[in-house]
């Protein structure tokens, strides 16, 4: 089955947009992560502009290419294969289930790790500190999930 142009074409976009995103975190997270993150760190961002700003690139970046993977590509090339979408814990089970991901459950968790990273680092140091060091744990799985939906669209000539 191959998709009409107008699907081909929105998937050439999501794996354009999806390639950018996922070598812009590798590269953010490269920068950030040369040293472990710890609290005392979190407390230097106050004074460190620079880190303050490295530190809201990777976050943003790593939602980013999150919500895009499983919000936008997965369903479009989901609906390209034939398949039924549903809701994004349905759509990361079968994600998982055609091997483009390793595990829903972790792809969850990751997708809950982003917002606490967003919403509590605020009030407690430690907090987001462990926070960050989680996300750059889970950046393996989001660059991998990419290079996997993106090598099935290769396979299938959609590039």
């Amino acid at each position: 089955m191959r998709p009409d142009n107008e699907r081909l074409s929105k998937l050439r976009f999501l794996a354009r947009v999806v390639e950018r995103e996922s070598r812009h975190l590798a590269q953010t997270d490269a920068r950030l992560f040369s040293e472990p993150f710890t609290e005392s760190r979190v407390r230097a961002l106050e004074g460190d502009v620079e880190l303050a700003e490295r530190v809201e690139a990777f976050v943003g970046r790593y939602g980013r290419l999150q919500d895009t993977l499983a919000d936008k590509l997965l369903p479009a090339l989901l609906t390209a294969l034939g398949e039924t979408t549903g809701a994004v814990l349905d759509n990361l089970d079968r994600a998982e289930r055609l091997g483009w991901l390793e595990s829903a459950d972790d792809w969850m968790a990751a997708r809950q790790l982003r917002n606490r990273m967003i919403h509590e680092y605020v009030e407690d140091p430690a907090v987001f500190a462990d926070a960050l060091q989680e996300a750059h744990g889970f950046c393996a799985l989001l660059q991998q999930t990419a290079a996997r939906m993106l090598d099935e669209m290769r396979r299938r000539s959609w590039n």
